[in-house]
């Protein structure tokens, strides 16, 4: 019994500095990224500021560009995380219900990544859509997609969305709009988020208005 405390101990140990390291080279990725840009930054430099090796950094990421969608995926994993609670309870309303998952999106957008660094990201997974970045990109965006067509049954279930329509459907719907509406943002260095988020919200209203209850049959 003391063997296998230990051993589980011992594990454990491992398993919270495999963690951290992983977390210090995230964070330093982040830090350097945002200063100095995605293409100038050495890995060497991301190495040294992690406090791990050369070797290290290669370990958990073969390439810079491994490092730059894992900063994309920690970023999706938390809005996801958040949209989960406006999915369980939305405030009543579709308009505002969806408004409030997508801004919730767009609030996080630039708290680990810049413009820059999202354009690159682009980048990857457009060019090299069969490798694992490219698919992790791609992954992670139709989780958002789902996400949002969870909310509309939430609404749907409330009695606010009418019931014949695809919430799934409606889901990619929404976040396609929205998704395009981000890469025109991140496009241009000047474009500010309260416009990006103005011009989705009269949008959002529009298809809101269509699909509620009450507001209407469907097309």
């Amino acid at each position: 019994m003391r063997r296998f405390t230990f051993g589980g101990t011992l594990a454990g140990l491992r398993h919270r500095q495999k963690v951290d390291r992983e977390r210090r080279i995230l964070q330093a990725a982040i830090t350097l990224f945002r200063r100095d840009g995605y293409r100038a930054v050495r890995i060497e430099d991301l190495a040294e500021l992690a406090g791990v090796s050369v070797g290290t950094v290669y370990n958990y990421h073969a390439t810079k560009g491994d490092i730059l969608i894992a900063i994309v995926a920690l970023e999706v994993e938390e809005v996801l995380e958040a949209g989960a609670h406006t999915v369980a309870n939305p405030p009543v309303g579709v308009e505002t219900a969806l408004l409030t998952l997508i801004f919730q999106y767009y609030d996080h957008s630039l708290e680990y990544l810049t413009k820059e660094m999202w354009r690159s990201a682009m980048a990857l997974a457009i060019e090299t859509p069969h490798t694992p970045n490219g698919r992790r990109y791609a992954d992670l965006d139709r989780q958002l997609a789902a996400q949002v067509g969870s909310l509309i049954e939430t609404l749907q279930r409330r009695g606010e969305v009418h019931p014949s329509l695809d919430a799934h459907v409606l889901g990619d719907l929404v976040f396609n709009t929205l998704n395009m509406m981000f890469i025109d943002f991140v496009k241009d260095d000047m474009a500010s988020l309260a416009v990006l988020k103005g011009a989705v919200a009269v949008r959002t209203g529009l298809l809101a208005r269509l699909i509620a209850v009450g507001q209407g049959e469907p097309a």
